[in-house]
């Protein structure tokens, strides 16, 4: 365990403060937000973790821009037919895993535990994801901005279908 400095622990409470307005924007069903908080070239991969930690491609959602996390936010909440249920995101405290300049060339990583818990109307909540946020963040005049998420889930299998973000 290494002690942080100063520097680190500002650092890692920005990231914080983004992982709790990134759940927000989700959980307040917020969509159309949802890709201001990537850059324009951003990727956003929901990926099981045995295919992760087997270094396989194979992912449930993998999106290579804001564009396609626009057209996507559009299919989730327009085009897509499903009954309806509300999330809860609890993310755990950041581990920054480099501590970059913040810039395209050089992000801050971090990872972070998550989980996902879904409420059906008229129904109990069920855990519907749990996992890990590896992010690349980069530093931008409106603040952090995710240049990468790559959400690895523990789950071997994932309820129903994955229609809204992780």
């Amino acid at each position: 365990m290494s002690l942080l400095t100063p520097e680190a622990l500002a650092l890692r409470q920005q990231i914080d403060a983004f992982n709790a307005d990134y759940a927000a924007v989700l959980d307040d069903r917020r969509f159309a937000e949802w890709p201001d908080l990537f850059v324009a070239d951003a990727r956003y991969k929901v990926q099981g973790r045995e295919n992760f930690d087997r270094g396989l491609p194979l992912c449930l959602i993998h999106l290579e821009s804001q564009a396609m996390m626009r057209d996507r936010v559009v299919g989730a909440t327009t085009t897509i037919y499903h009954a309806p249920y509300y999330t809860r995101h609890v993310v755990g405290t950041s581990r920054i895993t480099h501590a970059g300049v913040g810039t395209a060339e050089d992000p801050v990583r971090a990872e972070a535990s998550y989980a996902v818990f879904r409420t059906k109307p008229g129904s109990t909540s069920e855990v519907f994801q749990a996992g890990r946020y590896i992010d690349a963040f980069v530093l931008t005049e409106g603040g952090l901005r995710l240049q990468e998420r790559h959400c690895v889930y523990d789950s071997e299998m994932v309820l129903n279908s994955l229609i809204y973000p992780v």
